[in-house]
């Protein structure tokens, strides 16, 4: 298939009502819906109180951002339901069933390790940084 017939094969894909693979992947395909729902309300209620805030029809101000975040949530729901896509998103949910999570003594444990790490990292680079700084300001290329 061409890229052109790839991209006309969008739009009637768009237009379906069909679930591809409805028991397959349904919580990572719900997750992702509810994501862009979410991103797309954050962009719609910026849109009412910034540009359409001066409104004086109501209509405009709330009417428009609402519609433009339905079309938005029809779209988010075609867009998980594309079978390539759909399928990116069945294998994703396949693989992280297959993850092996840490219990939580071993996430308390890890993350100990990481802070006394990244404590005493800081504390050399500021060990480093102080001494550099003072051997600079003590052959004159620094002047503090």
């Amino acid at each position: 298939m061409s890229s052109k017939e790839a991209g006309l094969s969008l739009l009637p894909e768009l237009l379906r009502f069909g679930v591809y693979k409805p028991n397959q992947g349904r919580l990572v395909r719900q997750f992702t819906f509810f994501g862009v729902a979410i991103l797309a309300a954050f962009g719609c209620i910026t849109l009412a109180n910034g540009p359409l805030g001066g409104s004086t029809s109501g209509f405009v101000q709330i009417g428009i951002p609402v519609l433009i975040w339905l079309l938005s949530c029809w779209i988010a729901f075609r867009a998980v339901n594309i079978p390539r896509f759909a399928d990116f998103l069945i294998s994703v949910e396949s693989e992280v069933e297959k993850v092996t999570w840490p219990m939580r003594q071993e996430v308390m444990q890890a993350t100990a390790v990481v802070l006394v790490t990244m404590f005493f990292l800081g504390g050399f680079l500021f060990t480093v940084d102080m001494v550099w700084k003072k051997l600079f300001s003590m052959i004159g290329f620094l002047d503090f």
